[in-house]
């Protein structure tokens, strides 16, 4: 069974609610897990306002903050529910790649994340990091919908 589970989060409600199952089910089976958020590079052209508008440095402290309020979910959790846990973050373009990365570094064997559910032309579009992680890992995939 599985020993060591990846729970990424995006920050959203459904991805808070897949690291609650994630922990639970974690719980259930003795595995521990590892909490990880993406923090997106800095970039002087960009279509996000926020990057307009700070300074690399405070972008870099904005996104550190970010990280901590959406991986304390997963500490929190993870100590009420008495299950093994650590947080780590990496700084990517495409939080796919390091969802990935981080699980072959961390020695995870099993990804458990959220999915928004777009499809179609809005899935195309916006892209689903879900299906990305699905389509490039070797590793299972359980998915929260």
């Amino acid at each position: 069974m599985f020993k060591h589970i990846l729970l990424p989060t995006d920050g959203s409600e459904l991805s808070e609610i897949a690291i609650l199952k994630g922990i639970e089910f974690a719980k259930s089976i003795g595995a521990r897990v590892t909490g990880f958020y993406a923090l997106p590079e800095f970039h002087i052209f960009t279509y996000q306002t926020e990057m307009l508008e700070d300074t690399k440095d405070e972008f870099a402290r904005d996104c550190k903050a970010h990280a901590e309020k959406y991986l304390a979910v997963i500490e929190r959790a993870a100590k009420q529910a008495g299950v093994a846990y650590q947080t780590v973050q990496a700084t990517s373009d495409h939080p796919f790649e390091a969802i990935i990365d981080a699980a072959r570094d961390k020695g995870c064997d099993l990804i458990m994340m959220a999915s928004h559910g777009r499809r179609g032309v809005r899935g195309l579009l916006l892209g689903s990091e879900t299906h990305k992680v699905l389509t490039h890992t070797k590793l299972p995939v359980l998915v929260w919908s």
